[in-house]
Order: C-alpha cells, then sequence, then structure tokens
C-alpha cells in the first residue's frame, strides 16, 4: 500500500477536494483504495456520504489503538473506495499523541497491518500544524500540496515547506513531493487573472516548476460533482480532470505495480 497525504496548513486551500478526487479516480482505475479522514471537520466523511454511528469505530479509535484499523474501515457507494471516518470527537486524541512518544508515527503504525489490502491510501489532513498533521505526513510516502492561487495560499505553501524540512531533517517523513496543485486559478475567458498568475509564479519561485502541477481552475462544476456524488468527467467537464490526471500519472510512474482490494482483511462494512 502506497500512502498519499494531502497536506496544506491553511484552510480553503482544497485538500479534501484533492484527497476525495484522486481517490474517486484510483479506484475508477481499478485500484483499491482506502481514504483516511484525518480532520476533525470531517468533511471527507461528509462527501462520502457517511454517517458515524453511535459505537461505530473511527479514525479516534483507531489512533487511541482501542481497535485495529481494519475494524473502523467501511464500504462507501463507490467500486474499489473505502473510508476510515471522522467526527469532531478526533480533536482530542491531540494530547494524547503528543504524550505518546511516538505520535509522529502513531498512524504509520496503524496502517501497517492493511500493507497488503489496498493499493493507495489517501489521506485528508487536518489544516493546521498539530499532531494530527504531523501523524499524517509521518505515515506518508508522498505529499500533494494544493495550495490556493492567492496569497493566503503562497504563505501557507512557505509554511508548509518549512515543516516539510524539519520533518525530513528529523526523519519522520521519508517520502516524496508529488507537487504542489493550485487550488481555484481564477480565469476571465480564456485569460488567467493577473492575481492568479502572480501567485502560482511567486509559488514556483519558492518550490521550483518542476514540482508544480497544472492548476485546478476556480468552478462551481467541482462543488456540483461532489454534491452529486460524481466526478468532474461523469457530470461532463472531462477538462477539469486534467490536473488529476497528471498528479496520477506521476503517482503511478512513482510507484509501479499495483494489487486488487482483499475485502477478507476488513473488518467493517
Amino acid at each position: 500500500m502506497f500512502t498519499i497525504a494531502s497536506e496544506s496548513l491553511a484552510g480553503g486551500m482544497g485538500k479534501t477536494t484533492v484527497a476525495l478526487l484522486t481517490a474517486r479516480l484510483l479506484a475508477k482505475q481499478g485500484y483499491s483504495v482506502l481514504l483516511v479522514d484525518a480532520d476533525p471537520q470531517s468533511s471527507l466523511t461528509t462527501f462520502c456520504g457517511h454517517q458515524v454511528q453511535k459505537n461505530h469505530p473511527t479514525m479516534l479509535e483507531i489512533l487511541r489503538g482501542e481497535v485495529q484499523a481494519a475494524d473502523g474501515i467501511y464500504a462507501t457507494d463507490f467500486a474499489n473506495l473505502f473510508l476510515i471516518p471522522s467526527d469532531g470527537g478526533l480533536d482530542s486524541v491531540q494530547d494524547f499523541l503528543a504524550s505518546s512518544g511516538c505520535g509522529a508515527y502513531m498512524l504509520r503504525n496503524q496502517l501497517e497491518p492493511l500493507a497488503e489490502t489496498f493499493s493507495f491510501c489517501v489521506v485528508d489532513s487536518p489544516p493546521q500544524r498539530s499532531q494530527l498533521c504531523l501523524t499524517t505526513i509521518g505515515a506518508s510516502d508522498a505529499l500533494v500540496l494544493p495550495m490556493e492561487a492567492t496569497l493566503k495560499g503562497y504563505a501557507s505553501l512557505d509554511r508548509t515547506l518549512e515543516l516539510l524540512d524539519l520533518l525530513k531533517r528529523t526523519k519522520v517523513f521519508r517520502g516524496e513531493l508529488l507537487g504542489i496543485l493550485p487550488f481555484r486559478d481564477k480565469w476571465v475567458g480564456n485569460n488567467r487573472t493577473k492575481q492568479s498568475r502572480r501567485n502560482i509564479e511567486a509559488m514556483a519561485e519558492l518550490i521550483g516548476k518542476s514540482n508544480m502541477l497544472p492548476s485546478i481552475r476556480e468552478s462551481e462544476q467541482f462543488k456540483e460533482a461532489i454534491n452529486q456524488k460524481l466526478t468532474p468527467s461523469e457530470l461532463g467537464y472531462q477538462d477539469l480532470e486534467y490536473p488529476f490526471e497528471v498528479l496520477i500519472n506521476k503517482l503511478l510512474n512513482m510507484v509501479g505495480v499495483s494489487h486488487a482490494v482483499d475485502t477478507t482483511l476488513v473488518g467493517a462494512s
């Protein structure tokens, strides 16, 4: 199982959209995919149409070690796609992770028994520097960094890269950077706005052009597709999937051969 985390240190950067659509498109290609909602806001859980039931394990119980990861996995309405959900209670795990002495590695350790079950694991991380954020990075083989094409997005990228540099030096993160994915790139007709262009160029100067992925244009059609539990191409907007196609091709080149899901190892349905 190859684990990818969608990371940014500010809200509104598009990380949940990127996590969901990347996982959906991988699953449509026949790969077995586990989605992990590590954000207490639980937007990913909501977008998957999952309602957390009382006494049903979630990400909180998995990180605390109260259940095995397989016991907190649930089927979604999409073929080949499974979910570890979260709810607002996940915020309470921060102190536990901080005091455990191995919080940065907790998610990696809990997901390890699933290594032969799924081809990919896609993690939606919390939008701030926290113990939850550190444990998602520590579990990741690769990171994609969605960043809004604004000054706020540039500032978030700067902070995120600073954190990644620290985590690389301390060997918490030993994976690779899949790339920066500019989000809400504003266009008027066939022309990108000056603000979006300046901010994307500034990001490229900060990280290097080779690490920049094609931008995701600002479009209500993304929201429409997610609300209808469809991909943009299923809604008739194939061109909107181009940034994800580039991302997935880069990912597949990085990973190699996949395998099919073994649902006998999944405890919940």
